[in-house]
């Protein structure tokens, strides 16, 4: 498969300031084709782990049954939206992936928790974070395995950079 090249190039961020905007970022939308054919969109927390996107997912549901049925997707993440007013514009950053979803198990599955804990309560003590992971069984981790990843920034950005 290929991929489209983003249409306004000198907005394109370095793969380590897309890697660095999905790190820093808590939360983003999973996009995926849900029932009857509809587009399925689902925001979502989320870690960026081993060059793929993990997230937790009760066992059931619409967007199981989605991406059960066609596991290709994208997810996008926005870092900054600022309103410029006078400028009728604003100044952003976003990355958007691209890549096939599986439900992960065994080795993975813990270390993607473990990710997943770290990223979103690092602050409590070992023990309460064990504790979590382990008695969390109903869920599964969903780990979306990336093909393509692209981010863009304001040009603003671009330009305060040089």
């Amino acid at each position: 498969m290929m991929f489209r090249e983003m249409r306004r190039g000198k907005q394109l961020l370095s793969m380590e300031d897309a890697v660095a905007v999905m790190d820093r970022c808590t939360n983003g939308v999973l996009a995926c084709l849900g029932d009857e054919d509809y587009p399925y969109a689902v925001p979502l927390s989320y870690v960026y782990f081993n060059e793929k996107i993990y997230f937790h997912s009760a066992k059931a549901g619409h967007k199981i049954d989605a991406i059960t049925k066609k596991p290709k997707v994208s997810f996008s993440v926005i870092d900054e939206d600022t309103i410029v007013s006078e400028k009728y514009t604003t100044h952003f950053r976003s990355v958007i992936a691209f890549g096939k979803t599986r439900i992960v198990e065994g080795d993975e599955w813990l270390e993607a928790f473990e990710a997943l804990v770290e990223k979103y309560s690092g602050d409590q003590p070992e023990e309460a974070k064990h504790k979590e992971i382990t008695r969390c069984t109903q869920t599964y981790i969903i780990a979306i395995d990336v093909e393509h990843i692209t981010g863009k920034e304001a040009i603003e950005y671009v330009k305060a950079k040089k």
